[in-house]
């Protein structure tokens, strides 16, 4: 099962991300900083507090999360 072992904020409301199957990236997450809880993250110091559930997917404390596979396929090239 898919899950992300180590998170990392950055700049730009970016994330670095680590996956259980060894791969590693960047995601922006801006793009869905657009309505309801999420606007919360556009806090540069909110988003920062980011961190990995116990399902393996990401997560912030308001309840906005990220599955690992959603993660995945958000990878930049």
């Amino acid at each position: 099962m898919l899950k992300v072992k180590e998170v990392k904020p950055l700049t730009g409301y970016k994330l670095w991300l680590s996956f259980s199957d060894g791969e590693n990236g960047t995601v922006n997450i801006e793009p869905f900083l657009d309505k309801g809880i999420s606007l919360k993250l556009l806090q540069e110091d909110y988003f920062s507090k980011v961190f990995i559930d116990q399902f393996g997917g990401i997560c912030w404390e308001n309840g906005f999360d990220f599955s690992p596979k959603t993660l995945k396929n958000l990878l930049e090239q």
